[in-house]
């Protein structure tokens, strides 16, 4: 079984909340933050898996599309390539906030089902997330869990980095 890297999206691997743009919901307002293509490279040539879980609310709520957030995704995918990483699957939560669905994280349902599908051993496998949500989801599945960024919650995360490229420096220090 493979060991799979889980990441939130927003604030993980792309900006969100910041000087550039507030939301992203179209691939113009897609930009990787730093590090990201040379960690997720890291990753992917170590032999692990890595899979974006992400909540998507803009879609219950109307703000976007789902061919809207596929077109993001390819964007990343697109700019991640430039770096010669890859992500081998998305899944993602269309639901609004408060909804009660039992995809939406902090729920654990998308990395569990990404778990299955890829045939990955959930317990040697990490959740990435700059929130609480992420970390509780990451823990329901059974992953241990990694808070990234500078937002100092009380996550209870089991490893802290300023961001995914410390964070695979120390998993894959060469």
């Amino acid at each position: 079984m493979d060991i799979g890297i889980f990441l939130d999206r927003d604030g993980v691997i792309n900006e969100v909340l910041s000087n550039r743009v507030k939301f992203v919901n179209k691939p113009k307002d897609f930009y990787l933050l730093d590090g990201v293509g040379e960690a997720i490279k890291k990753f992917n040539g170590a032999g692990y898996k890595v899979f974006v879980v992400t909540n998507q609310g803009g879609i219950g709520l109307g703000y976007m599309k789902e061919t809207g957030l596929h077109a993001v995704h390819e964007q990343m995918a697109k700019d991640l390539e430039g770096y010669g990483a890859y992500v081998d699957d998305v899944s993602y939560c269309p639901h609004k906030p408060h909804a009660g669905c039992a995809c939406r994280k902090p729920e654990p349902k998308m990395i569990i089902d990404l778990a299955k599908k890829h045939r990955i051993d959930i317990k040697r496998s990490y959740m990435v997330g700059d929130r609480e949500p992420d970390i509780v989801a990451g823990k329901q599945a059974g992953t241990k869990t990694v808070l990234v960024g500078n937002r100092r919650e009380e996550a209870n995360a089991d490893y802290y980095f300023s961001d995914l490229l410390s964070f695979s420096n120390w998993l894959l220090p060469n």
